[in-house]
């Protein structure tokens, strides 16, 4: 661009020279600042695809990893129902088969304690409006039924269930006025289960190889 002087005197052609350079400078400096316009435009465009992209790929590997994390769930909640209900079967089977000895042990000698009974009942149900109940074991005689809830290990809130099955048991009339005797009978019966049992007047019956070991002190008809 030529320089210009304002304290010069110019010719007409000069002027124009002068102004013609300068318009030259002018689209030259327009045309710069318009390619770099362009230029900041493609990098700031080229930017936002990129980060645009990273934010696609960073939500399309969140999602993979929430279909595995889904997936591994699945495979976790399948294993646990499996043990639960491999666990619920043992526990089942566990259960058969203590039932299945005190019955056949109890039929043959229809006593508790001093007790004598004439006839023994397996898995008596109770249906009402309001009760639904089950009692494993029940001994009767002409005037008093004893009540035998069996597990192969007995815990101490079945001695605490003892108190709601009298009562339900009740609620059938050909036993609403007789004695009820109340107890349990396991295969493994904790120490501080046959404590409760006795402070409370039931009974336990513990297996003790093939024979019954009957724990009967105090007994409280309800």
């Amino acid at each position: 661009m030529i320089d210009f002087d304002e304290n010069k005197d110019y010719t007409l052609k000069e002027l124009n020279e002068i102004i013609k350079s300068m318009t030259n400078y002018l689209k030259a400096d327009i045309a710069r600042l318009d390619r770099e316009s362009k230029e900041r435009d493609k990098r700031k465009k080229e930017l936002e695809e990129k980060l645009e992209r990273e934010r696609k790929e960073r939500e399309a590997e969140l999602e993979r990893e929430r279909k595995e994390r889904i997936k591994a769930d699945k495979k976790i909640d399948d294993r646990l129902d499996r043990i639960a209900k491999l666990v619920g079967a043992i526990g089942n089977s566990q259960g058969e088969v203590a039932e299945e000895f005190f019955v056949n042990s109890l039929k043959n000698v229809l006593r508790i304690g001093k007790i004598n009974f004439d006839y023994l009942l397996e898995n008596v149900h109770l249906q009402t409006k309001k009760v639904n109940d089950e009692f494993d074991i029940l001994l009767v005689n002409g005037s008093s039924v004893a009540l035998i809830e069996v597990k192969y290990k007995v815990h101490p809130n079945v001695i605490d269930s003892l108190d709601k099955k009298i009562e339900h048991l009740k609620l059938m009339k050909e036993y609403k006025n007789y004695k009820i005797y109340a107890g349990v009978a396991g295969f493994k019966v904790p120490e501080d289960v046959i404590i409760k049992a006795k402070e409370k007047g039931y009974f336990v019956l513990k297996r003790e190889g093939k024979v019954i070991h009957e724990y009967v002190d105090n007994l409280i008809p309800a």
